[in-house]
């Protein structure tokens, strides 16, 4: 049995390999309203054939106003909720786990989607925006300033991210991922770029960390003691002066000793800035965390069999995400499984005839 296809159990659920769906925005909620559709019913059905053990939806926003642009899913009513449902049992009867990414996207909100011939930056309020809110009135570049938030921001959003844990649960995910990467809200409150708060939320580590250890509480306390809870981090900036690896490392173990379960490691997407990209580039970042005994996702240009094998191999994680190769190929377990002799790979029966 090869690395990538062994079992792995957090809590209560066991995943069938080591090959996870990362979350990717599909900007299709054509209505505004943040209800899943039949796309993102194909979208993430299509790997569930395709053998992914666990699948994560796009970042579902736990407010309106937390959405990256206004075609995003949410998940801050019970409607949603419902609408959610017949993906995940679509899903499961596939045999695959599925997980939500909750997020709230902060002073990234309210922009327009990046797709062929629209605008960039943020969408005004005539054509269906919003006045965005961040740690501090520091505007991404390009983008909108937002509104400093309050303390009665704080804690609203707090109880968002719990109450959005608490439906996902119930419409039936395995699991739920906390959004702190690339950027967005907690991200942006973890980062001394972007946070320049005096008050208990800002300063040193302690202090930025703050809302993304209350929002953990909160998500931990909803969902229960059963239900696995994974955090996605942005592990490095990849400038002296931001949030770094060794501040990740200080986060992720508070988070594993609070109960947390897999730390996503991921990197960038809160200040413009040249990453110096290449296959595997961010695994030394995962490495670096699950050097500190913390079970660790990695992510980016991991593409080959091979590739993944080895880092599993080599401890530098637990887990595979994948994301634009499985765009490009829904069914990469399946030549994966192929490729490392792993006999007869995840199909279902009505593809079995065009097993590799």
């Amino acid at each position: 049995m090869s690395h990538l296809f062994t079992p792995i159990t957090l809590r209560d659920l066991e995943v069938g390999n080591r090959i996870w769906l990362a979350p990717m925005c599909q900007y299709s909620c054509s209505d505004r309203d943040g209800m899943p559709g039949d796309w993102h019913l194909v979208h993430l059905g299509a790997r569930a054939q395709g053998g992914f053990g666990l699948i994560l939806t796009e970042a579902t926003a736990v407010r309106p106003e937390g959405r990256i642009s206004p075609q995003d899913t949410g998940i801050w009513n019970d409607e949603q909720a419902v609408a959610w449902r017949r993906i995940v049992d679509f899903v499961h009867s596939q045999g695959a786990a599925i997980g939500m990414q909750l997020a709230h996207a902060g002073r990234k909100a309210s922009t327009y989607a990046p797709f062929p011939g629209n605008p960039r930056g943020s969408v005004p309020e005539s054509e269906g925006g919003w006045t965005t809110r961040g740690a501090s009135a520091i505007a991404y570049p390009g983008y909108d300033t937002p509104v400093e938030m309050t303390h009665d921001d704080i804690a609203e959003v707090v109880d968002a991210f719990a109450q959005a844990a608490r439906r996902a649960i119930t419409a039936g995910f395995d699991t739920v991922e906390i959004h702190a990467a690339h950027g967005y809200l907690l991200h942006s409150f973890l980062s001394p770029l972007s946070n320049s708060r005096t008050d208990e939320y800002g300063g040193d580590l302690a202090g930025r960390a703050r809302l993304l250890h209350d929002v953990h509480a909160a998500v931990r306390e909803a969902v229960g003691e059963r239900v696995p809870v994974i955090v996605r981090l942005s592990a490095s900036e990849w400038r002296e002066d931001g949030f770094d690896i060794s501040q990740a490392v200080s986060v992720s173990t508070e988070l594993r000793a609070a109960g947390a379960d897999l730390v996503d490691v991921s990197s960038g997407g809160n200040m413009p800035v040249t990453i110096p990209v290449g296959p595997g580039y961010q695994v030394p970042l995962s490495a670096a965390i699950r050097s500190a005994g913390v079970p660790t996702g990695t992510v980016g240009l991991i593409t080959e069999p091979d590739q993944a094998e080895t880092i599993l191999a080599t401890g530098q994680a637990d887990v595979i995400f994948l994301a634009r190769v499985a765009l490009r190929e829904p069914g990469w377990p399946q030549r994966a499984a192929h490729e490392l002799g792993v006999d007869p790979g995840p199909y279902p029966p009505q593809y079995l005839r065009g097993a590799w």
